[in-house]
């Protein structure tokens, strides 16, 4: 038998005596058929320079056995971990996860939608961008009644399943951390409103200081991308006047602005935490490295994309029937408390 690609499953099927739909099954490492045969078909297929097409697969029986994945920057601690969970959990279920990174662009992350969708994905989990308030790009995976999935960053009316953190409980939680430790000038720094996340966290920000009958008090609060460069622009508003109007802390709606505001601080000669208290979001590995270490908020990422997995791989195999209803699951968040913070 000559080798190469002209080899087929049925060249594979009559040397060992199976049949093509035995070889089919075992080249895909079904779960029905024996360790054995799996071994003997893939040593057959080398030996005959047979390679398995997944594509060509797909296009015959309509199942690609793939997951789209849409996220805004994959660099974030945040983002990486939860795409580390998903596929660890697709693996599970023997299906392979495809990552488009949206980089906050509105219009990158209807290109991709469109994309995924003609790639054959079998479901979609999406972290959208800050700019995005137009869902309607999602309509295509809805209407073939391809499973979609929404994480982290939600539409508020979109009707679709959903995965996120109790963002308004965290943030309230550590901003009343900061006034029990005798904090009264409390600043925000957080992304747009429109996003669901800083939304919810500037409400439990505002919340937190209403028990102790306070107010955001002028040039307090700030609400942009919450980059290290615009973080800095920030702090230049917040110590620009006489050092008796700064502020006595500061709550960041990520780690990556917390960390800006401690080096910023530091290299203001401000005692952190005896003339600023600081916190952030997302419990990144790299609060536990600065000096003074930083107080943060436990997202627990992995838990965030393993119930997104598992969400949409019970869509797909129709474990989950929702009917008209949409499934949302709120993820619990804790409170690190380290130097920042803490006298």
């Amino acid at each position: 038998m000559k080798k190469g690609s002209d080899n087929t499953m049925k060249d594979i099927a009559l040397e060992l005596g199976l049949s093509s739909s035995t070889v089919s099954r075992a080249l895909q490492d079904h779960p029905h058929i024996s360790q054995e045969t799996k071994i003997k078909v893939n040593e057959a297929a080398n030996r005959l320079g047979y390679s398995y097409n997944a594509v060509a697969a797909s296009l015959r029986n309509s199942k690609s056995n793939t997951i789209g994945l849409i996220i805004p920057r994959i660099s974030r601690y945040y983002q990486s971990t939860v795409i580390t969970a998903i596929q660890n959990k697709l693996h599970e279920h023997k299906y392979n996860l495809m990552i488009c990174q949206s980089n906050e662009s509105h219009e990158l992350e209807k290109e991709l939608v469109n994309a995924l969708y003609a790639s054959r994905v079998e479901g979609l989990i999406v972290s959208s961008t800050l700019n995005t308030t137009d869902f309607a790009h999602f309509d295509v995976f809805s209407r073939s009644n391809r499973p979609l999935v929404f994480f982290d960053r939600v539409p508020k009316n979109y009707p679709a399943h959903k995965i996120q953190g109790d963002d308004y409980h965290g943030a309230n939680m550590a901003t009343n951390h900061l006034l029990t430790q005798g904090c009264r000038n409390v600043a925000f720094i957080g992304g747009p409103l429109f996003c669901n996340l800083y939304r919810e966290r500037y409400e439990g920000y505002a919340d937190a200081l209403k028990g102790y009958e306070l107010s955001p008090g002028p040039n307090r609060t700030f609400f942009h991308d919450l980059t290290k460069e615009s973080a800095l622009q920030s702090c230049e508003a917040l110590f620009s006047g006489k050092r008796d109007t700064w502020p006595d802390a500061v709550f960041c709606c990520n780690d990556t602005v917390a960390l800006a505001v401690t080096t910023y601080a530091k290299n203001r000669g401000v005692e952190i935490p005896a003339q600023l208290k600081i916190t952030g979001y997302s419990n990144d590995p790299l609060t536990e490295i600065i000096k003074p270490t930083i107080t943060s908020v436990e997202q627990y990422p992995s838990e965030v994309g393993t119930q997104a997995a598992g969400m949409i791989m019970n869509l797909i195999q129709q474990k989950l029937k929702p009917g008209k209803n949409y499934i949302s699951v709120t993820i619990a968040v804790d409170l690190v408390k380290r130097d920042s913070t803490d006298k």
